[in-house]
């Protein structure tokens, strides 16, 4: 027994000197760091409005077009225009109409309710899921070369997902400065014919850089911008704000 318990003593003396003094275990933890699908080029110019981290990070939108107030839910891209005769949403299964008189709205809601807000909301809505980006030759304006690329979506890419477009931005500040795109929303067929933007001012939006006005463009046989074709259309009242709405905001009406 003697024997046993000295070679217990002997062994434990042992297992102390050779276990090392003032060892701290450390945990690694592995950062899986997002690869982002969009080219550097692009990245250059989300960064110059105000970053793509900012806008992931932003939760609600809201804008004034003429007498449209629209608000956005950037997460789940739920939305609502409030205008003094009707309202048109998205309440993420339905689009809706309200109007005070029946007639007052005149258009599509299905086409409408996001419509403009994909307008205001350019660069960044062409950094969503689904998007495939090809360089392509820079559009000419006034003797200036403005980088362009070009910008399609996937089979399942929301309602209109046969549109495309190019977006041509500031060689030496990376900002924005034309849209091209396409309308396929009525036709459902792929387009050749592309209608011009031109995104001319800006407004600093808690962080984010974007349009105080745009401007349809005229273009040439070769589709090269040309004269304005209507006067700018103005956003005014632009916020960020926290979600802090109720889902009631965005839904019809209930009489």
């Amino acid at each position: 027994m003697k024997k046993v318990l000295l070679l217990l003593i002997v062994a434990f003396v042992i297992s102390c000197k050779n276990e090392p003094k003032n060892e701290v275990k450390t945990t690694v933890k592995k950062v899986e760091v997002k690869e982002e699908s969009f080219p550097a080029e692009l990245g250059k110019v989300f960064e110059a409005h105000g970053g793509i981290d900012t806008w992931r990070n932003a939760e609600i939108l809201s804008f004034k077009k003429g007498n449209e107030v629209h608000s956005i839910d950037l997460k789940s891209r739920i939305n609502v225009i409030h205008a003094p005769k009707y309202a048109v949403g998205f309440d993420g299964t339905n689009v809706w109409l309200d109007e005070a008189e029946e007639g007052s709205f005149k258009g599509n809601p299905a086409f409408y309710h996001n419509l403009f807000f994909y307008f205001y909301a350019m660069p960044f809505v062409l950094a969503d899921e689904g998007i495939t980006y090809e360089k392509i030759a820079p559009l000419t304006f006034d003797n200036v070369e403005y980088p362009g690329y070009k910008i399609s979506f996937n089979a399942d890419a929301g309602s209109s997902p046969d549109d495309n477009y190019k977006l041509y931005y500031n060689p030496k500040t990376y900002q924005m400065e034309w849209l091209a795109y396409t309308a396929t929303f009525s036709t459902k067929k792929t387009s050749d014919k592309f209608n011009v933007i031109k995104y001319g001012k800006w407004n600093n939006v808690n962080g984010l850089v974007l349009p105080s006005e745009i401007t349809w463009f005229k273009t040439d046989e070769a589709g090269v911008p040309a004269e304005a074709a209507r006067p700018a259309m103005v956003f005014m009242e632009a916020s960020i704000n926290k979600n802090d709405l109720t889902d009631s905001f965005f839904s019809k009406p209930v009489k």
